[in-house]
Order: C-alpha cells, then structure tokens, then sequence
C-alpha cells in the first residue's frame, strides 16, 4: 500500500512529516514502525516473475 510506504518513510527519517496528507498522515500518527514495515510490505507469493 503506498499510503503506508509513505508513512514508514517519514516515520524512518527520509521524508518530513509534513508532506504526508490523508491516509499516510493517519497511519503515521497511529502506527508504530514495526506496524508499518509489516503493512508496507508486498506480497510475492503468487506473483508473476516478470511483468507481461
């Protein structure tokens, strides 16, 4: 989900907490970090290799 990359980043370091707007600003305010690395990330089992 991209509203909660976004989040992990700010939430990292590398991009201000300022710049976050809906979702991502939400998850950021309530999320720990820990909670946002499993959230943000995908899911590859099932996925094609390559994209078509």
């Amino acid at each position: 989900m991209p509203a909660a990359g976004a989040a992990l980043s700010a939430r990292r370091g590398e991009t201000k907490k300022s710049e976050l707007k809906g979702a991502s600003r939400e998850m950021y305010d309530s999320m720990s970090e820990k909670q946002l690395e499993e959230f943000a990330e995908t899911k590859r089992k099932g996925l094609p290799s390559k994209k078509s």
